[in-house]
């Protein structure tokens, strides 16, 4: 069967390319896409080619190079042995590739609920990265936070830090756009991280400073300014990631001192199979969103900013290369079907 696939076939290149595609195999399944999200920090990475993309490899990128992380739609077939989802079923996702069919392990695959749609299905997978931060830092009701950085991941993080129990909830992005978005979904108060005031006002809002801290931008400066704002013992979760280690902080006065705690919150740097207590696996992260989703106590549909054809896909990583305020933007694989 021939499969559609959007490719980096170079830097600055993608193209919709067309390749065979197999039937699962035991406890694999085959989902058609519906729709499916854009990832954009790592995205604009591998799009653009940057050689720092992966830090556990050495520096260098090669193409042709597939992104993808999380899409909702149909299976299509299953394959021996699988239990968990049957033809026909509405699902999530994670780790997908964007095309407009994967095969996947069942483990990666979560039944949705007729009421949850396909735009906050194929965000599922993605919320689990800010869900497991959050998880980490060991948030407890009633205790100040802050965002830096407000791409998908640091608005999922102001959603989850709300239905957590965190006053204030204090976001944080250079881009007046995007703080008031953080504001319309339940942020208590948006700062520019650039003001020479922010570690002052954080402060003062936080009655002596934030006990959590969810750095998302994966800068140097971001995470520097974060350790501004930081209550003595306060815990930051590293959720971007930092490409670029080229930068100073002041351990000593910023984190030792103070009795800081920096935490490792990369979505892989999690167990496998057995969530315990701050530590829970991606699968039951997935699920607990999806729950979140059924009952209402969570939405995620409302940050889609934008909805495009597979076909766009050039005008659409060409925008994300170089706009700071890219939007939250999904592919529509049927739409593409129309066409």
């Amino acid at each position: 069967m021939k499969n559609a696939n959007i490719i980096f076939t170079e830097p600055y290149v993608a193209k919709l390319i067309e390749k065979e595609i197999g039937h699962p195999g035991a406890g694999e399944v085959l989902v058609r896409s519906v729709r499916d999200t854009i990832s954009s920090g790592t995205e604009r990475a591998n799009f653009i080619g940057d050689a720092n993309i992966n830090s556990t490899k050495a520096p260098g990128v090669s193409f042709p190079r597939q992104n993808g992380y999380s899409i909702a739609g149909i299976v299509e077939e299953v394959g021996e042995g699988v239990k968990s989802v049957s033809v026909g079923d509405r699902v999530a996702c994670s780790w997908t590739k964007h095309a407009k069919y994967n095969i996947l392990k069942e483990e990666k695959v979560y039944r949705l609920d007729p009421s949850i749609g396909f735009d906050a299905g194929a965000l599922v997978h993605i919320a689990t990265f800010p869900l497991a931060a959050v998880r980490k830092c060991k948030l407890e009701i009633g205790e100040s936070a802050i965002v830096m950085g407000l791409g998908v991941l640091g608005l999922i993080s102001v959603k989850l830090l709300r239905a957590a129990g965190a006053v204030p909830i204090i976001a944080c992005d250079p881009i007046e756009e995007k703080r008031q978005q953080a504001l319309s979904i339940g942020a208590d108060y948006a700062l520019d991280p650039f003001d020479p005031e922010f570690p002052k006002k954080v402060k003062e809002l936080t009655n002596g400073g934030a006990k959590v801290a969810i750095e998302v931008t994966g800068k140097g400066s971001g995470l520097d300014g974060a350790l501004d704002c930081m209550a003595p013992f306060g815990r930051v979760a590293l959720l971007g990631c930092t490409r670029d280690s080229d930068f100073s902080i002041d351990y000593y006065r910023k984190v030792h001192g103070r009795g800081v705690t920096l935490i490792g919150a990369h979505t892989q740097a999690r167990p496998k199979k057995d969530s315990f207590d701050g530590w829970w696996s991606e699968r039951d992260d997935a699920l607990s969103i999806i729950e979140m989703l059924g009952y209402g106590r969570l939405t995620l549909a409302d940050l889609v900013g934008e909805v495009h054809s597979p076909c766009e896909a050039q005008e659409i990583f060409t925008r994300l290369a170089s706009d700071r305020s890219f939007p939250v933007v999904q592919f529509d694989w049927e739409v593409f079907d129309q066409k």
